[in-house]
């Protein structure tokens, strides 16, 4: 008995274990949340069974994939197969298209230990093909809100104390900026999409009747939100502006962009190390936006950020920094927002501080 399963909206809603018994290049190209790797073939094995079925065919492909996955090789995959299953016994598998390697696996996880473990009907082609249409509009019930303001303002947190909000910027492990990237790499494209997907399924068994994401680009770092979702969410009124003080957006920067940032990268590698290598990413990021900042401009904000890490680097505590903040903000990231906000006048529908925001999405979550 080999069973199957097409239910792909209770794995998501549920966060079913998977395991993805591709090969590893395969499972690095795009995979789900809550996907584990624990391949059949290896990269190489995998090379060398499809080299032999453009060759000599389809059977001689099969015997030559049985004999590289064997004895040790085949005891050692199965052990780990059953372990991942002991500690989640309510795990599904899957391959690219549920064929003939999630089979194999099944029936060898079922002579191993008398387990019976569903396969995903479709394989994985099947599973990501659902994703991408849940990400389609007219798949999309509730009403979206966007969450704008200048840089600096707090969209990110106030949205994260949203119970209907959905953050873009973790899913994308990108803060949206030339500075945004964080110590860890994005995403690849599919894995955005299925991480982006998954999220709005839950979101949307949730029953909430309005979402709340803020107001993005595009792109978010590398990351491309699909055409066909930034048209949906991009509605007429529908954008509610964040508005804070200059003095309050340059701490929000300091504390991300600055003492946050350098505290992981000084647990990571030391303090030596750390603050060096939160200095020299720092300058790649001010060259991303060098064209549109000026030749002046750009050394102006590096002058003040080298000013800023010498006062750090001699006890004189992070305050320094506030000068580059304050420079970006108010004559490259302010001007640049201000200049597409006319072009959003008509979407207006709200605008406040972080309270009456706030109150403004708390009214309106269930309407």
């Amino acid at each position: 008995m080999n069973p199957v399963t097409a239910d792909y909206h209770r794995i998501v809603i549920n966060d079913i274990p998977l395991i993805d018994v591709r090969s590893p290049v395969e499972f690095e190209a795009g995979s789900f949340p809550g996907a584990v790797n624990l391949p059949l073939m290896d990269n190489d094995e995998r090379r060398k069974v499809g080299t032999c079925y453009k060759n000599n065919g389809r059977e001689a492909a099969i015997k030559l994939g049985y004999r590289l996955v064997s004895g040790e090789i085949k005891n050692v995959r199965v052990q780990a197969w059953v372990d991942f299953l002991d500690k989640h016994p309510n795990a599904l598998m899957y391959c690219f298209r549920g064929g003939m390697r999630s089979q194999i696996v099944q029936q060898w996880i079922s002579e191993a230990s008398d387990r019976v473990v569903p396969r995903l009907e479709g394989g994985s082609k099947a599973f990501r093909s659902y994703l991408l249409e849940r990400l389609q509009p007219q798949n999309m019930t509730n009403h979206p809100f966007i969450l704008g303001g200048r840089t600096g303002t707090g969209k990110t947190q106030l949205i994260s104390r949203l119970k209907n909000g959905i953050d873009l910027e973790n899913i994308a492990n990108h803060r949206g900026s030339a500075f945004g990237n964080y110590h860890t790499p994005q995403p690849g494209q599919k894995d955005f999409e299925n991480r982006l997907a998954w999220t709005i399924i839950q979101h949307g068994h949730k029953g909430f009747q309005t979402m709340v994401l803020e107001d993005e680009g595009s792109y978010i770092g590398s990351c491309s939100i699909p055409r066909e979702l930034v048209n949906h969410v991009n509605r007429d009124d529908n954008l509610i502006l964040l508005q804070t003080s200059l003095s309050e957006r340059i701490t929000n920067i300091l504390t991300e962009y600055v003492i946050d940032s350098q505290a992981v990268l000084v647990d990571l590698y030391g303090e030596e190390q750390g603050y060096s290598i939160w200095l020299e990413r720092m300058k790649t990021s001010v060259n991303r936006i060098r064209k549109r900042l000026g030749g002046e401009r750009e050394q102006r904000v590096l002058e003040l950020i080298n000013s800023g890490y010498r006062q750090q680097i001699a006890g004189e505590g992070s305050v320094g920094h506030e000068g580059w903040i304050k420079l970006l903000l108010q004559e490259y990231y302010d001007p640049m927002y201000d200049y597409q906000l006319k072009k959003k006048d008509h979407s207006i529908q709200f605008a406040g501080n972080s309270r009456e925001v706030m109150e403004f999405f708390l009214s309106r979550e269930n309407v």
